[in-house]
């Protein structure tokens, strides 16, 4: 692996970019889950809305940069494919957690579920092992870790699908209001597909460790 550094075309700012992007995506699953625990509290929620767009400005900001940069450079550190693929996915990321607060505004949600929550602490989990892989990828010196990293993530994916299916069946038994079934259904989708692409940024990173190794 110290070859494969050393033999690395010395544009780093791809992974500047990376690292920034996955800290701006990780920043906003935990402002998420303080929005979602403290949901009863309209003016932190308000506060927490408005920065989880801040974030995703941001963030939007570096993909566009790091897509200028790749339309720029001659000889990349990993495959063009990869990067473009890499910082689109993990926009889809923080994308989705913006569609969260919005479903939630849109929708006018006053009262959330412990499942809500429980949806929210996975993303978080997988937010926070995905900018931990990233921030190998610079170097590829611990691919075991990195590759430990990215199964963890398929684990917290599988494991947010079963959560949802059973909130899903839990709100069909137990909600008379129809409407907020509905809205409520919106939200947990939204939250379990943030995991998904949890998963395929992942999928991503373990394709372009193996290369590599």
């Amino acid at each position: 692996m110290r070859l494969f550094s050393r033999l690395m075309p010395r544009e780093g700012r791809f992974f500047t970019f990376f690292d920034q992007h996955a800290e701006y995506v990780f920043q906003s699953s935990v402002t998420l889950v303080d929005l979602l625990r403290n949901f009863d509290d309209p003016e932190s929620r308000a506060a927490r809305i408005a920065r989880i767009l801040e974030l995703e400005h941001a963030a939007d900001r570096v993909t566009r940069d790091t897509v200028s940069l790749l339309h720029k450079t001659f000889v990349t550190p990993l495959d063009r494919d990869d990067i473009h693929r890499l910082i689109s996915r993990m926009d889809d990321v923080l994308d989705l957690i913006q569609d969260v607060t919005e479903a939630l505004q849109l929708y006018d949600i006053q009262r959330l579920t412990p499942e809500a929550v429980q949806l929210a602490e996975l993303l978080q989990e997988c937010c926070q092992r995905m900018q931990q892989a990233v921030r190998h990828l610079s170097t590829m010196e611990d691919s075991a870790q990195v590759l430990k990293l990215c199964h963890e993530i398929d684990g917290l994916e599988s494991e947010a699908d079963r959560v949802m299916r059973t909130a899903i069946s839990k709100l069909f038994r137990q909600e008379g209001d129809v409407r907020q079934l509905i809205k409520l259904e919106t939200v947990y989708q939204l939250l379990e597909s943030a995991t998904d692409q949890c998963e395929n940024v992942a999928n991503i990173i373990e394709g372009v460790v193996l290369e590599h190794a």
